[in-house]
């Protein structure tokens, strides 16, 4: 009797407090409730200002169950910006499955200008049923003639109207194309020097420095591997071009196309000499200083000592 009652008394105390198992439940489950809501709480401040990250994780998990994006659903400048990041090749692929977007005429004229920079068709009126994506099939295979020979390669050009019958627009073409085969391009040249006399000219060297000058000219132009004529026919060339483009310079340090032309050889020389591993006593600064102004004596030390420093720095002039 006595324990019945000590019982009763217990759990009329325990509800008074809130600690039956009723309430217990209660009031666990409203803390748990309450700790989320500080959780979310806390992520949404994080996310305040940037994408919602549930909704971001919500659209991925549909797009995952979609499958890929569907081009034609976005805005077309949308569309076409991603497609542009294709080559060729790709966007011949996409062709299959988004035919009226990738075969989209401002795509295949991008890619036609961005891989040959000039054609002259490009500045003429487009014969019937002209397309540019057939004009990048005739402009690749014309390429790879050309990387075969040469001679066949500009008559396919030629034959097909993309290019014009004259040394000047062959010679631009050459120099905004970077797909031929710089071997079959250096054959080509010194066969045609009309078209390596235009080609020179399209060089601008003004306010460069005379070496870095030299390494965009063999950049566009290939040396031969060995000397010879055709190595002196293009530095006599790019000696009278670099003067051209800089005559207050020459006239402020007195130098001439001659004086020019010996710089080069002297430079060609000298990268050989630094970066030959065959040469084991390499040039010194001094030495080169001396060479240089035996063969050419107006030339001031100082300048031939930045000549030198800037081939030990950077390397090859012709690499």
């Amino acid at each position: 009797m006595g324990q019945g009652l000590w019982r009763v008394a217990r759990n009329q105390q325990l509800q008074h407090q809130g600690y039956s198992g009723q309430g217990y439940l209660t009031r666990e489950h409203g803390r748990r409730i309450a700790t989320s809501n500080v959780s979310n709480t806390s992520h949404r401040k994080q996310a305040q200002g940037g994408i919602d990250i549930y909704h971001l994780l919500k659209t991925r998990k549909s797009k995952e169950q979609e499958g890929f994006i569907n081009l034609e659903m976005l805005p077309p400048e949308l569309s076409f910006t991603i497609l542009s990041y294709l080559n060729a090749t790709d966007l011949c692929l996409a062709s299959c499955v988004w035919q009226d977007l990738a075969n989209d005429e401002l795509l295949w004229q991008g890619l036609c200008k961005s891989t040959w920079g000039h054609c002259s068709i490009y500045n003429k009126n487009p014969p019937l049923g002209f397309s540019f994506r057939k004009l990048y099939m005739q402009l690749d295979e014309g390429s790879l003639t050309f990387n075969a020979n040469p001679d066949e390669g500009v008559n396919y050009f030629m034959s097909k109207g993309i290019l014009d019958d004259s040394p000047k627009e062959i010679a631009k073409f050459i120099f905004c194309t970077r797909t031929l085969n710089w071997k079959k391009l250096r054959i080509y040249l010194d066969e045609r020097r009309d078209v390596l006399d235009d080609l020179v000219t399209l060089h601008n060297f003004r306010n460069q420095f005379l070496p870095n000058a030299l390494r965009e000219f063999f950049r566009h132009i290939h040396a031969p591997e060995e000397r010879g004529e055709y190595l002196e026919t293009l530095i006599t060339k790019f000696s009278h071009r670099f003067c051209a483009c800089n005559p207050d310079l020459m006239r402020e340090l007195g130098l001439s196309p001659d004086a020019v032309y010996v710089l080069c050889y002297s430079l060609i020389l000298l990268s050989i000499d630094l970066t030959s591993p065959h040469v084991k006593n390499k040039m010194s600064k001094r030495e080169f200083i001396r060479n240089t102004r035996r063969a050419a004596q107006n030339i001031s030390e100082d300048f031939v000592g930045h000549l030198y420093d800037n081939i030990y720095l950077i390397g090859h002039v012709a690499a």
